[in-house]
């Protein structure tokens, strides 16, 4: 046992250690089929060679912090881990590719620990987000001795995550970009916080494909081939997508995500897709971020017991399905994801208004949109180091944003699932993007995101435009107010729409343009809530 993982297991209340004699072996050479080796570290409780095997694949090193959490805890309470370096990262040879080798260098790994005298027979796989994604690219094809997935804050259909809403996830992953250019070789550390100047001019840059020279210094091949197909037919997406398979796999799995993490949508639609085929994994939501803190003492509070059940037999907790209602600030339990229950339905009204009451005739409000001026990202799931949910009364002071509120709310209203909006809008551009955002708001004023989401509307489009928002579970005090903002996007967040835009961000100008957004008996713009049985439905 270390200083560090003395001081890791107490900050994260971990279960005690069972022993403090770990073996770690360094830099194995794990032979792929393309000649190429990638290396991997091997921690063990000494004298126990074949205790219950954990494997991580991570592009993000082997050592520090990634050794620690999945490697040398692990091996202090009784199993041992190999930690392994993904192609192309931190002395593994070959390219980095994302997302593109997965598949085919996870199954020649766990050939590789079939012939290891230390392997026991089975394994399960752990990590988050893209140590996440490497499980979901051998889900269901590595054989029966895969016994479990310990995931969190990940999601096996990235191409929907990095295409959020048919625009892009310009600020998360051009950052994710940024960061991967820059994690290796001396003073990383220094260059990763000396970036933050160059992301913020590199978000802004035009055309889109010129970004990546601005945030990491030199052209990134990957980073240009998601700007190039940005469609989930594209060829270039059908080794990098495993969203289709999600619903055969039938290896127990645990998810751990968070209200405010940028992949949670995604998460749960894998979630559904094996609820549905019968083989429903254990949830965990709580209050948290893609990886802060808080969200790290979720992963482990989730891990050990997990590995526990399938690894050595011990048993599973009760509740399926646990997440965390903000709001009311307390935790529940369930059987699924969602709970059971209705949809409510808030229509748009003249003069800003929310209400259940069906729309009345009425002209259609308007606000402009100026890719020069663009609408800002305020909160949300964003990076750890920002709030997610913030005072919004700024930006819904804005000419650009529409604001429609309820009366007082005269009962608590709570929220648990999937909201989504259905909106009649006309524009003066052919190409538009809506965003559309769900507040509290407080008797004092205070306006405080909990659910949004961007579409784009491409040329052509007819009817209204409906879109599934965030996630969430949330519950409105009596005496506060619902609200929905509809806007024409949240830059950076999302990157500006321009006229005549292409998929690599090339554009005819920064022409502004006004969009309509109609709510009258033949066009009733809508916003749907999902009710809990036993929770309100009107103000």
């Amino acid at each position: 046992m270390t200083v560090m993982s003395t001081l890791m297991a107490r900050q994260f209340g971990l279960p005690p250690a069972e022993t403090t004699d770990v073996r770690v072996q360094r830099d194995l050479r794990v032979p792929m089929p393309d000649g190429v080796d990638l290396l991997a570290d091997r921690y063990s409780p000494r004298g126990r060679d074949r205790a219950p095997l954990v494997l991580a694949r991570s592009p993000y090193g082997r050592r520090g912090v990634w050794g620690m959490l999945f490697g040398r805890l692990l091996a202090e309470r009784g199993f041992q881990a190999v930690v392994q370096s993904c192609r192309g990262t931190f002395g593994s040879g070959g390219t980095f590719d994302p997302f593109g080798d997965e598949r085919a260098d996870g199954l020649a790994t766990v050939a590789w620990l079939r012939g290891q005298d230390f392997y026991p027979g089975s394994f399960a796989t752990a990590g988050p987000s893209y140590l996440g994604f490497t499980q979901w690219a051998i889900a269901g094809v590595a054989g029966a001795e895969h016994r479990g997935m310990a995931t969190q804050v990940t999601t096996a259909a990235l191409h929907h995550m990095i295409y959020a809403g048919g625009s892009m996830s310009w600020a998360t992953m051009t950052a994710w970009m940024q960061d991967m250019e820059r994690q290796q070789g001396s003073f990383s550390l220094l260059r990763r916080i000396g970036g933050r100047k160059r992301l913020g001019r590199a978000l802004r840059t035009l055309p889109l494909t010129e970004a990546d020279r601005v945030a990491s210094g030199h052209r990134v091949e990957y980073f240009q081939q998601w700007l190039a197909h940005p469609g989930i037919d594209d060829a270039y997406w059908q080794p990098r997508q495993f969203a289709d398979g999600v619903a055969a796999v039938d290896t127990p799995v645990s998810m751990v995500g968070g209200w405010h993490d940028f992949m949670l949508p995604w998460q749960l639609r894998d979630y559904a897709a094996m609820r549905d085929a019968g083989n429903p994994p254990q949830l965990t939501i709580g209050p948290w971020q893609h990886a802060d803190e808080h969200s790290i003492r979720g992963w482990m509070a989730d891990l050990f017991p997990f590995l526990g059940a399938v690894l050595t037999g011990s048993e599973r907790r009760a509740a399926p399905v646990r997440i965390f209602v903000t709001g009311a600030e307390e935790w529940r339990e369930d059987a699924q994801w969602p709970p059971a229950g209705a949809s409510a339905l808030w229509y748009l009204h003249p003069g800003g208004l929310l209400a259940t009451a069906p729309p009345v005739e009425s002209e259609p409000d308007r606000h402009p949109y100026d890719p020069a001026d663009p609408t800002p990202s305020v909160g949300g799931p964003v990076e750890p180091a920002a709030r997610p949910r913030v005072d919004n009364r700024e930006l819904e002071a804005r000419a650009d944003v529409l604001v429609y509120t309820s009366e007082l709310l005269g009962e608590p209203l709570e929220v648990i699932g999937v909201p989504s909006v259905e909106l009649f809008v006309t524009s003066t551009a052919a190409d538009v993007d809506v965003f559309a955002r769900i507040c509290d708001v407080a008797p004092d004023g205070t306006s405080i995101n909990i659910s949004d989401a961007l579409c784009r509307v491409r040329p052509g489009h007819e009817g209204p435009v409906g879109f599934e928002l965030w996630p969430v579970a949330h519950r409105f005090a009596a005496g506060h107010r619902l609200r929905l903002q509809v806007s024409g996007g949240a830059f950076p967040r999302y990157p500006r729409n321009l006229p005549g835009t292409t998929g690599s961000g090339e554009s005819s100008g920064f022409a502004a343009s006004e969009r309509q957004i109609h709510h009258d008996p033949a066009r009733p713009s809508v916003l749907r809530l999902p009710i809990p049985d036993g929770g309100s439905e009107l103000g």
